[in-house]
């Protein structure tokens, strides 16, 4: 059947044909064979029957008489018929053979095989001689009602098998000739439809390939001009494709004048002739082709002016989506991302091709992808989206971001995706501390002026009666090292109210232009020295544009030296201090940085190094409000200041380098933000 279907169209036209008139013939030819012969049997038997009951009859007489002689003469006389009769012979009542008209002796197998039977009518026998098939009759020779003896008579078939055999060939002949004639017709008959199916496969083929005109598309349906036997090129329908065709558009005949259909028009003898030359099954789908090529024209023209508009929609939802920083994206129910913006694509390091119908444990760490796949399946199961803030470790920083995750249904209301926008709000929340931050300085500032007030004058009184008392007792004895130790810890406290002091002081610093290189390398010079004894050497790295900053220069030169100290202090076996200004002009600020070498701090402590009073250092070094003054004074000054530690790369500090600490302070160049 492969084989069959790979044959063309008028090959299997014709080879079906000739299978036909083949199968036709070989059922045809057995039948009639087997009709004839049973006929020319029944026939022979009919013939056979009454050969054997003359022949019963006549032996009757010179059976009686015991004449021989006569009896041989009657079965010759039967032999000699000639035709069909192979032999004669008589049996007497006993089965005894009385006359025969074999000549090379009587075969005595032929006796016993044909019985007769005991209702008197003759019994017959189909025999087989080995060459031919003989049909032996049996009649019995009554006498007075007696069985008198057996009258037998064969007939060979030989002449009717010859006639079946003729006639079989004479069918053979006619079978073939009619084979012949046949595929003589079918192969026109094929050829005229498959040049017609293949004018219709050319057209498919056009319309195919885009080609809708149907004036360069095979002429398939007739067309009036045709039909007339006119100009084609002045025919008022040629080229119009609605009109080409009244029968093909069912649209207006455009041999009519007034443009009316032609069942309207009954005595219109152009559209009566075109009516009469209307085509068979193929002339049909060849117009339906056309309309067909014409309705598929409008479609299409109105499916690309859609196209177009959708295009254009989607190129501004998606220039839209691509300029919002929010990291936009789009899943399935699969959670397979279908979908997203530049945004997304830039922080997961992948271009949007590589994300479409990758999942989330291909973009993510497995913690942050195994979370968003939870939450986002829970949103698909339940149908309720999400509203919340949640930090994310990106490349080691923390961020904020502000999730908005909703399901997306289509017109059934069934859930068909998720869509999740994610937006950085870290430096809001940078902002929202900050603030808190100040709030709590201000607070915290009230409380400890308060509290250094009160302590103050009595603290001073203690402090001045261990003086006295020191004068009036002997150098080396205990009482005078108990008094020095009770001055010693006065001071202490002396010291940490004047800080609480400063801490609380609220009045405004008288702020002026100034030099921002000047300011730091003075706080630099301050403190080289003695940072050099003690191991600790700082690189000044200055940006050498000199850049003018508005504000008070004793307060910043607090700062810097506050932050040099810390710096000094985290490295208690010496190391580097870097020290790098960098201006920022597109952004109008200015940025110092100062980066130890030093164990660094936690990610406990980094939370309130800013607060009042919190110190990592030991008893005696510190009083916690270093810092704490320094994040005023930046305030002050509209700037901000902030810490990172581990320290980022490219702050190098010799052998002893551990994972230090950069402090950041940024203020602005605007002389108004002082005001």
């Amino acid at each position: 059947m492969r084989y069959l279907a790979s044959f063309r169209f008028q090959t299997k036209i014709i080879l079906g044909i000739a299978a036909i008139m083949v199968i036709l013939a070989m059922v045809m030819a057995p039948l009639v064979a087997r009709m004839t012969t049973d006929a020319l049997v029944a026939e022979l038997r009919k013939r056979g029957s009454a050969l054997a009951q003359g022949l019963a009859l006549r032996v009757v007489d010179p059976m009686l008489a015991a004449d021989p002689l006569r009896l041989k003469n009657m079965v010759d006389q039967v032999a000699g018929l000639g035709g069909e009769v192979v032999y004669a012979f008589i049996l007497d009542a006993d089965g005894n053979l009385v006359a025969h008209t074999f000549n090379d002796g009587f075969p005595v197998d032929l006796l016993a095989a044909n019985p007769v039977g005991g209702d008197g009518a003759p019994h017959i026998q189909l025999l087989d001689d080995g060459t031919r098939l003989i049909d032996d009759f049996a009649a019995p020779v009554m006498v007075a009602g007696s069985d008198f003896g057996t009258a037998r008579i064969g007939l060979s078939r030989e002449r009717i098998q010859a006639e079946v055999t003729r006639l079989l060939w004479t069918m053979v002949w006619f079978s073939a000739a009619a084979l012949a004639l046949a595929i003589g017709m079918a192969t026109v008959f094929a050829q005229r439809v498959t040049r017609r199916i293949g004018q219709l496969r050319e057209h498919a083929e056009e319309i195919v390939k885009g080609n809708l005109d149907l004036q360069a598309a095979p002429k398939l349906a007739r067309n009036c001009w045709e039909i007339m036997g006119c100009d084609k090129e002045h025919c008022p329908a040629y080229g119009d494709t609605r009109r080409r065709c009244w029968y093909m558009a069912g649209t207006l005949c455009p041999t009519c004048d007034d443009g009316a259909y032609p069942a309207k028009h009954s005595s219109c003898k152009k559209c009566r002739v075109y009516t009469e030359n209307v085509g068979d099954e193929i002339q049909d789908l060849a117009e339906t082709f056309d309309v067909m090529a014409i309705t598929l024209k409008q479609h299409l023209d109105e499916l690309r002016s859609a196209e177009r508009v959708l295009s254009e929609q989607q190129d501004l939802l998606r220039t839209v989506l691509d300029a919002t920083p929010d990291l936009v994206s789009l899943v399935d129910t699969r959670m397979v991302y279908k979908a997203t913006n530049k945004a997304f694509a830039d922080f997961v390091g992948k271009s949007p091709a590589q994300i479409e119908a990758a999942t989330d444990f291909d973009l993510f760490p497995e913690d942050l992808a195994e979370k968003r796949n939870m939450e986002g399946r829970d949103i698909l199961q339940s149908g309720t989206g999400i509203d919340k803030e949640m930090p994310v470790i990106v490349h080691g920083e923390r961020r904020w971001f502000h999730v908005v995750a909703i399901p997306v249904r289509d017109r059934d209301g069934r859930i068909i995706g998720l869509l999740r926008t994610d937006r950085d709000i870290t430096a809001l929340k940078n902002y929202q501390t900050q603030l808190i931050q100040a709030q709590k300085m201000e607070s915290l500032g009230k409380l400890a002026g308060g509290v250094a007030h009160e302590i103050n004058t009595p603290l001073g009184v203690i402090l001045g009666y261990a003086q006295l008392l020191l004068d009036d007792v002997q150098p080396d004895s205990q009482i005078a090292e108990d008094l020095a130790t009770i001055e010693k810890q006065a001071q202490v406290c002396k010291k940490i109210v004047a800080d609480l002091l400063g801490f609380s002081r609220q009045q405004e610093s008288s702020k002026l232009e100034m030099c921002f290189n000047n300011s730091v390398m003075e706080a630099v010079q301050l403190v080289q020295h003695s940072f050099g004894m003690d191991g600790v050497r700082i690189e000044p790295r200055l940006d050498d544009r000199m850049p003018i900053i508005y504000g008070d220069p004793d307060k910043l030169k607090q700062v810097w030296v506050n932050l040099l100290n810390n710096a000094s202090d985290a490295m208690e076996d010496g190391g580097a201090i870097v020290v790098e200004t960098r201006l920022d002009s597109p952004n109008r600020t200015i940025v110092l940085r100062v980066v130890d070498s030093g164990k660094g701090i936690t990610k406990g402590d980094m939370e309130r190094i800013f607060d009042p009073f919190f110190t990592t250092k030991p008893v005696g070094k510190g009083t916690g409000l270093g810092l704490s003054v320094s994040f005023g004074i930046v305030e002050d000054h509209g700037g901000r200041i902030r810490c990172q530690s581990p320290a980022p790369g490219g702050y190098s500090g010799g052998d002893k380098a551990g994972p230090g600490t950069m402090f950041e302070v940024e203020l602005p160049l605007d002389h108004g933000s002082g005001d």
